[in-house]
């Protein structure tokens, strides 16, 4: 993977670029292999490779908080954390990227989402930089920068299939990216702080409770932010804890004996197999682009 790391992740680094291989060596070690643009980032850069591994993301108070409690939804949650203890929240810090890929998932299909942000790198990103021994796959590409989105013209958005409401947004952050790359790096990650993060970005119109939660489980590995608002998650969790679907309000009071760890829950509930019932045919999105 490749990032860009700017003046707020490490006031003393400067600003470039870095491109991570990760190697699983056993089921407890990882090699991390960096090229940066600069020789002042690798400091900050294998720091930013733990994180994103999740090396400091601690389960301990879950596992503990699951025992005490005793119930059969805990004493199974606690069993399914048995069979994956290498499970772990990661965290990529890059807060003003992962916002902008989860308002292109805002109310469209994943196909829809992943047009739009393959395209969107194809025809405007950079290739990484390599290195000798450490080379960037030929399709990579970097996250785009501020600038490079607001160059983006309102008929090419439509053109990447991405609908004027969703653009418009991204414009938004990019014109806040200053701010919100300051308030991602100095926010710790998976701490109390993150919660009033979130409270903050919403106040960006366009930005709402599933936006922000997605995008700081991705940059922080908010482990208390359950995505409120997906169109799957309420019905999934009400069905894998009770059997019945329920909606949000319903999923929150569900997940509300496990807080500060209702992200973490949620996780374990996805790996755990369990396959929610569906109803009709799968969601055919249209296609407009052509009119």
């Amino acid at each position: 993977m490749c990032q860009r790391l700017g003046p707020d992740d490490d006031p003393g680094a400067g600003q470039g670029q870095v491109l991570y291989r990760f190697d699983q060596l056993t089921a407890s070690q990882v090699r991390v292999r960096v090229a940066v643009s600069a020789e002042s980032l690798v400091h900050t850069a294998l720091n930013r490779a733990a994180m994103i591994l999740g090396a400091h993301d601690d389960w301990c108070e879950l596992e503990m908080l699951l025992d005490a409690l005793g119930d059969r939804v805990s004493l199974k949650l606690a069993s399914l954390r048995r069979q994956h203890p290498g499970l772990r929240l990661p965290a990529t810090g890059a807060l003003f990227d992962q916002l902008v890929t989860v308002t292109l998932e805002q109310k469209v299909t994943h196909e829809q989402a992943r047009y739009a942000w393959r395209n969107l790198l194809r025809r405007y990103g950079e290739r990484p930089l390599s290195a000798s021994g450490l080379a960037a796959p030929e399709w990579m590409r970097l996250p785009l920068t501020a600038e490079q989105l607001r160059a983006v013209a309102s008929w090419q958005w439509h053109s990447l299939w991405v609908q004027p409401p969703l653009s418009r947004t991204v414009q938004r952050l990019a014109h806040r990216a200053g701010t919100i790359h300051q308030l991602g790096a100095s926010t710790p990650v998976d701490t109390s702080d993150v919660e009033q993060l979130a409270e903050r970005l919403q106040s960006v119109a366009g930005i709402g409770p599933w936006t922000v939660a997605e995008a700081l489980q991705r940059s922080h590995g908010a482990a208390d932010l359950p995505a409120v608002g997906d169109y799957h998650l309420a019905h999934f969790v009400g069905e894998a804890l009770t059997g019945r679907r329920t909606d949000d309000d319903g999923m929150l009071q569900l997940l509300e004996p496990f807080r500060p760890h209702r992200q973490r829950v949620v996780r374990l509930l996805v790996l755990s197999g369990f396959r929610m019932s569906r109803y009709g045919p799968r969601l055919a999105p249209e296609d407009h682009r052509g009119r």
